[in-house]
């Protein structure tokens, strides 16, 4: 995948700086709604039924017809873009066909011959014109139903024509033996994209895992990106699909990575380490992660039979604690990297010192990993940024003997 995409994709540090941030926020008066500039850019587009942000009720859930209609309107827009004129794409006749139309004018003064001209009657065939695209949204019989968020996720995927790319992703982690969700390819796409918005942390009560009920506003917020969007987002995603592989693997890598995809899509949450309901420092959240809360969970809280020690390898809780925990012996280099290793990131790149390492996550494999990012638990590539600055990595299951 490009550096563009990585762009995209880009990190969100998650050094445990956590309650002095915020506190930052703690003074700042909420706007209308935290989505008014991509609802006031909805709003000029004529889209979602929405006049201005006061009236556009974002906290509202997103109902099924309500999808229906935008899903309709984005394809629509597709549908109406020109197609980009380029060489053997010029205007023209077709290929092999005349140049010209109309009767072809010959000169009578050069005409020395009679000719004959024989009537060959042949039979033709009729084919049935296509039947022409509908010119509304369909009508749901249970258009009030209140969607959920990997629901909007989905229809937007396929809305913009990446079903494929993300059934792609799928079915290449099912291929290498992991147990992915079945919202796992469209969670994957949506947050390449980056169709997802980390909220500040005084406003982490607003933050939805994949089986909570969508809002209007977070339905705006992911149709202004969708409204800003060049051909190289989409064209991206389907290159990385393309480009996605995971190598064979070994039972506990297995087991490890099964409990890493199965978060894929919770949300971002400072000082977040659960999928259920808690309040780090002081702000309530529905559940989600951090980056180092991510591999918390994935390593320390997660219960597997016959794992011996391996609970006991993680003993900080930050970034700083988890990468200074191993000797510099032990350290695993970008390119003796295996799966289920754990990742950090640092400002210096392999010369940051533990202070500096202010990112992490886990790695998959053929150089693709999983982290809880700005976007939430997300899959990414070890290009760009990531690259630059991996620091190193280290082996829990080796330290608990569980490989070599």
């Amino acid at each position: 995948m490009g550096t563009s995409m990585s762009r995209r994709i880009g990190p969100l540090a998650c050094a445990f700086l956590l309650a002095s941030g915020a506190a930052a926020h703690a003074g700042t008066e909420r706007p209308t709604s935290w989505a008014a500039p991509q609802i006031r850019a909805v709003a000029a587009a004529g889209l979602m039924g929405a006049t201005n942000v006061q009236t556009f009720r974002g906290s509202d859930p997103l109902t099924a017809q309500a999808l229906e209609n935008l899903v309709f309107d984005i394809k629509a827009r597709l549908a109406a873009a020109p197609e980009a004129v380029g060489p053997g794409n010029e205007p023209g006749p077709p290929v092999g066909g005349p140049t010209a139309t109309g009767p072809t004018v010959t000169d009578p003064s050069q005409t020395t011959t009679s000719t004959t001209t024989t009537t060959t009657t042949t039979a033709t065939t009729t084919t049935p014109a296509p039947a022409p695209p509908p010119t509304s949204a369909k009508q749901l019989q249970d258009g009030g139903r209140p969607v959920q968020m990997w629901e909007l996720d989905a229809r937007l995927v396929a809305a913009l024509g990446l079903t494929d790319a993300a059934s792609t992703f799928a079915k290449t982690a099912r291929a290498a033996g992991l147990k992915v969700p079945s919202r796992f390819g469209t969670e994957v796409v949506a947050r390449l994209l980056g169709l997802r918005l980390d909220h500040p942390a005084n406003e982490d009560a607003l933050e939805l895992r994949p089986q909570d009920t969508a809002s209007r506003a977070e339905a705006a917020y992911s149709l202004a990106q969708i409204l800003s969007f060049s051909d190289w987002q989409l064209s991206g995603v389907e290159q990385a699909a393309r480009e996605f592989s995971l190598p064979t693997l070994t039972q506990w890598q297995t087991r490890i990575l099964d409990t890493a995809v199965a978060h894929i899509g919770m949300p971002y949450i400072w000082g977040g380490e659960s999928d259920t309901t808690e309040s780090p420092f002081g702000v309530t959240s529905r559940g989600g992660y951090d980056c180092s809360g991510f591999v918390w969970r994935v390593y320390k809280e997660q219960w597997y039979p016959g794992e011996g020690a391996l609970a006991s390898t993680l003993r900080g809780r930050t970034t700083f604690e988890m990468s200074g925990e191993v000797p510099a012996s032990r350290r695993v280099p970008f390119a003796k990297l295996q799966p289920a290793d754990v990742l950090f990131f640092g400002d210096k790149g392999p010369r940051s010192q533990p202070s500096q390492v202010g990112h992490m996550g886990i790695y998959l494999g053929n150089g693709w990993f999983i982290h809880s990012s700005e976007y939430g638990v997300a899959v990414a590539s070890l290009t760009g940024w990531y690259r630059s600055e991996f620091a190193w990595a280290r082996r829990p299951l080796a330290e608990a003997g569980l490989s070599t």
